[in-house]
């Protein structure tokens, strides 16, 4: 593909897991506005259609398929019935996942299970499915991490573990494409505005209750979808989107043990708000 502009797009087709809303229907918007046919993948099979709907009406080419791709013949068979629709995939997104928020101790491992099952089978499952024929194009694959795939985040062990194995997998699998024409970029933003966090689990792998903690501002998925589409044309390897997330990638990676003094003190004045509030 060549990266000039914003012809390198046209034509091409993008798959996108989670493509119903926040990150994912941005990038549709961005990618599909650019030019390209875009493949929505999302388990929710009304707002799937939805999103279709908005985008054919604005001119752009779309296919939205239901699939929950943390079970693997879903996952497979809605890469499928998107590469028999467009004829392949040239770019696969892998943005789909859930969060969860709480102590190691008091989640459940089921719990932190299905957190893996989404987010890191859930990509690698889809991967699967589309490589051949992303191979075929000589196309990409964008996988959307998150700064806790680079750092620990005290009350986040299943979403980080969870984000840390997609680093493993992919970055290994980036090695073994070398040569192939497949380019593989990693991205991971900062807090931005879905309802990813809304539906956090806890630990019991029920709703969260509790609010998350955030560092710096909050960004609009528009924005993360125009950072990704820009880092794509360039080939980027990988993409840290916010400024409090290059800090505190660089922190743990030159002064681990600072990073850690600053990241359990910030916890313990979160549980302590929290514990005030709820009382």
């Amino acid at each position: 593909m060549k990266a000039m502009g914003k012809s390198w797009i046209q034509g091409k087709v993008v798959a996108i897991t989670g493509g119903a809303g926040g990150i994912g229907a941005a990038l549709a918007w961005k990618f599909g506005g650019a030019g390209a046919r875009v493949a929505l993948i999302d388990l929710d099979e009304a707002e799937v259609k939805n999103r279709e709907k908005e985008l054919r009406e604005a001119g752009v080419v779309a296919f939205g398929q239901r699939g929950d791709i943390a079970r693997e013949a879903e996952g497979v068979a809605a890469v499928t019935e998107v590469i028999r629709h467009f004829g392949g995939i040239d770019i696969l997104i892998n943005n789909a996942g859930i969060s969860h928020r709480g102590a190691f101790r008091d989640a459940e491992i089921s719990t932190i299970r299905k957190v893996m099952e989404v987010n890191f089978f859930g990509s690698l499952i889809c991967t699967k499915a589309a490589l051949e024929s992303i191979l075929r194009r000589r196309g990409m694959i964008i996988v959307v991490s998150s700064i806790a795939g680079l750092t620990p985040v005290l009350g986040r062990t299943a979403y980080c573990a969870s984000k840390h194995a997609l680093h493993g997998l992919f970055e290994t699998l980036r090695g073994e494409l070398c040569g192939q024409g497949v380019h593989v970029m990693m991205v991971c933003p900062g807090f931005t505005r879905t309802n990813l966090q809304s539906k956090a689990l806890d630990g019991k792998g029920q709703v969260a209750s509790h609010s998350r903690t955030m560092v710096g501002r909050e960004a609009a998925p528009s924005e993360v979808a125009e950072s990704i589409f820009n880092g794509a044309g360039a080939k980027k390897r990988l993409l840290i989107l916010s400024p409090a997330g290059k800090l505190s990638y660089l922190l743990f990676r030159f002064a681990p043990a600072l990073y850690d003094r600053l990241m359990t003190k910030r916890l313990a004045n979160e549980i302590q708000r929290q514990e005030t509030t709820e009382k």
